[in-house]
């Protein structure tokens, strides 16, 4: 049975953090659905351009096996502000469903009191905004019940085969690096 994911865009998200999640997923055979907070051409944090598939008014009563939070500072900060993004991951939650934030992402997370108990890990410019004792400090990428976590755009990928084992497991992420030939 395929699994579903729902990425979404927004203004100024980090290219390798979007992109990288959506190759692989599609990759692991995972019917992706990129949504853009924005009509359009979507901008992102080095000013390249991107067109998601749908937008994410067309998909807010959807359900998604995961739903992932791409960082990038301006992007999550546009994230925050958009009250659809944070009434789907506020419903996704409450199906038991996954969710995925990378970079600063983790930080809408803690901000609208998603998770309050998850230990999680975030870029070092905005480790300071995760709660005392929830940071996995020295981590790359931190699964915790139904949240995965990632550091940064050098982690993408191993938060991407990360989502890949929790949802598809082991077997999938060795199928899907015999074409990617990551170090594992």
């Amino acid at each position: 049975m395929s699994k579903s994911a729902l990425v979404i865009l927004a203004p100024g998200f980090e290219e390798i953090e979007g992109i990288t999640v959506i190759d692989v997923l599609r990759r692991a055979e995972f019917d992706v659905v990129v949504a853009g907070t924005v009509p359009g051409t979507i901008v992102a944090a080095r000013k390249t351009r991107h067109l998601a598939d749908l937008d994410i008014s067309e998909v807010v009563h959807r359900d998604f096996d995961i739903i992932v939070l791409p960082g990038g500072a301006d992007g999550v900060s546009h994230l925050k502000k958009d009250g659809r993004v944070v009434a789907m991951v506020e419903r996704q939650i409450g199906l038991g469903g996954w969710i995925g934030a990378i970079c600063a992402a983790p930080t809408l997370l803690v901000e609208h009191g998603f998770f309050p108990q998850a230990r999680m890990i975030c870029h070092p410019t905005n480790q300071k905004e995760i709660p005392p004792g929830r940071l996995a400090e020295g981590e790359r990428v931190v699964v915790e019940g139904k949240l995965i976590t990632s550091l940064a755009a050098g982690s993408a990928l191993e938060f991407s085969l990360a989502i890949v084992e929790q949802l598809l497991g082991p077997e999938a992420v060795k199928r899907v690096n015999q074409g990617l030939c990551a170090r594992l």
